[in-house]
């Protein structure tokens, strides 16, 4: 903690970045058109990428919720009702299609991989109402990977945008996916949580506010569970990139 009571945030072995030999660029134009990947961004916005706005809108809550609520006249929440009030069609259920949104960028990652001349298996998985895809090797392979994610995981940010692009290019709905690579945002969660858990043991012992160094939308997202679990408060503060989360006392 500084003289102006911030908790550093732990640091990170230095990760290479991607050199001009392995510049990432879309797989295919059809996947992702030249206006979707303009609206590519490398910060905020899970929880996107990036859009990881949706984990952090105020920061503190748990973002967009899944659009596959429905009541019991629309039991598939496609929101088209027969005359005698039976749903007009058999949509997908919320899981086929966060499933689908896993499996439209695997095949988006696959085709990225081949071209950037680098191996990984892909993990498709549904966490917390969002798809989840994961990139992942071991030994060398794992360090290769690394050139994907960048010093303080900017790359994979950048990366996790074009996925949501091309899967939305696909399916035609905006998605809220979430991307890792070689374990990067494992890693980084389980360090915030401890730097979460040492500045509220400071704010419990002080009854002072402490103010976190600046975070992206995802990192502030991990500190503000950790600290609701402690039984504090959080807000954010600061724009962009200076944004950083504030533990309140109880």
């Amino acid at each position: 903690m500084d003289e102006n009571g911030s908790v550093d945030v732990i640091a990170q072995d230095d990760v290479a970045k991607v050199d001009e030999t392995t510049a990432v660029e879309a797989p295919a134009a059809d996947a992702v058109g030249s206006d979707d990947a303009s609206g590519a961004r490398a910060a905020d916005s899970d929880e996107g990428i990036s859009d990881e706005s949706d984990l952090d809108e105020s920061d503190s809550d748990e973002g967009d919720s899944d659009e596959s609520d429905s009541d019991e006249s629309d039991p598939d929440g496609s929101g088209e009702v027969a005359a005698d009030g039976a749903p007009a069609a058999a949509p997908r259920s919320g899981l086929r299609r966060l499933e689908e949104e896993g499996e439209v960028a695997a095949d988006y990652l696959e085709e990225l991989l081949d071209i950037v001349d680098l191996d990984g298996d892909i993990d498709i998985d549904v966490e917390n109402g969002r798809a989840s895809v994961a990139i992942v090797a071991e030994g060398a392979l794992e360090r290769d990977l690394k050139r994907l994610v960048g010093g303080r995981g900017e790359v994979l940010e950048a990366l996790q945008e074009l996925t949501r692009l091309a899967v939305q290019a696909r399916t035609g709905e905006r998605s809220r996916l979430m991307l890792d690579i070689a374990g990067f945002r494992a890693a980084r969660r389980r360090a915030l949580e401890d730097v979460a858990a040492r500045a509220c043991q400071e704010v419990k012992r002080t009854s002072e506010p402490m103010r976190l160094d600046p975070m992206s939308a995802f990192e502030r997202k991990v500190v503000h569970d950790a600290v609701a679990e402690a039984g504090l408060r959080s807000e954010s503060e600061g724009e962009e990139p200076g944004r950083r989360v504030v533990i309140l006392p109880a």
